[in-house]
């Protein structure tokens, strides 16, 4: 097979990649999500992406170095699994690369789900390593879903607080420091949020937060919803509150209302990611009715100085 390859050039490519992930969301972890990842400022370099292609154009695989979320996302077609080396190929250059631009990191990570044991294999083959289980440092994640007809539960929203939609973009400089605020990262930038506002398959009124009697931001629960394998899937990502409202509870109130407005646009199923060892966020998530439907380990890879 004749396979070619290049960086991503334009908005049609990253239609083409959306496409490939929900025809195969069995096997990527990256499927409802993708329209805000790929807004995100990495792909502002090119050659943070590959796309791979047969002799017939059509797209086999993609890979995009996650600078944000310090992840390599990537998916495949599955009659081209013997690609995946290739793709690790290409992403252990780039980030040898990349390490002394703003783009690189000392190491970056993979997810995988646990019963892809092939794809395990090929990570381990290509240096990464299984952080399940290396000591107070261990790391793995969880693949909630719920269904998109269970009953959301009813919160008291605290006097003065008001639950809404973000109030476009000119309310995007105040979302950007209060996402900043509460991850503890400038990883949040402006630009990426105005391209999550401007993608084809944003809906404004998923996208909810709360504001305080003053009037400022103190909670959001952005939401996203994808017609996959004839369903509609909704999908909460991100979600969190400013530490100085967490006694209110203000991060419950915000996924409730996402939730439900999930289920007023007809999702049948809603899925989250969490880490499994966060175990406040993984409450929160059961008492709203989510259950793990995937493990999902990370992997690592170092890169020297």
């Amino acid at each position: 097979m004749t396979i070619s390859s290049r960086p991503i050039s334009g908005e049609a490519d990253k239609l083409q990649i959306l496409a490939l992930s929900r025809q195969f969301p069995s096997y990527n972890l990256r499927v409802v999500d993708l329209p805000y990842r790929l807004s995100s400022w990495a792909l502002d370099e090119p050659e943070n992406t590959r796309l791979w292609f047969d002799a017939d154009g059509r797209l086999l695989a993609w890979a995009v170095l996650q600078t944000p979320f310090w992840f390599i996302d990537y998916a495949f077609r599955p009659e081209a699994a013997s690609l995946h080396p290739q793709i690790l190929d290409w992403a252990d250059k780039r980030a040898s690369q990349s390490q002394a631009t703003a783009f690189g990191h000392p190491c970056w990570f993979v997810t995988v789900f646990s019963d892809q044991t092939e794809r395990m294999r090929e990570l381990e083959a290509a240096g990464f390593s299984n952080q399940a289980e290396v000591g107070e440092d261990s790391w793995s994640k969880v693949f909630l879903q719920r269904p998109g007809d269970f009953p959301v539960k009813e919160y008291r929203i605290p006097p003065g607080f008001v639950v809404r939609s973000l109030a476009g973009k000119e309310e995007i400089a105040a979302y950007v420091e209060l996402h900043q605020t509460v991850f503890e990262s400038k990883n949040m930038r402006l630009e990426w949020r105005q391209r999550t506002l401007e993608h084809p398959d944003y809906v404004p009124n998923l996208d909810v937060v709360v504001a305080s009697p003053d009037g400022k931001l103190a909670a959001f629960c952005i939401c996203w919803l994808q017609q996959v394998e004839g369903r509609l899937v909704g999908q909460v990502e991100p979600l969190g509150c400013h530490p100085d409202f967490r006694k209110y509870a203000l991060g419950r109130v915000a996924l409730a209302e996402g939730l439900r407005r999930l289920q007023a646009h007809g999702a049948q199923i809603i899925h989250v990611e969490t880490d499994s060892y966060r175990n406040t966020a993984f409450r929160l998530y059961e008492s709203m009715g989510f259950s793990v439907a995937k493990n999902v380990f990370v992997y690592r890879k170092d890169y020297a100085e």
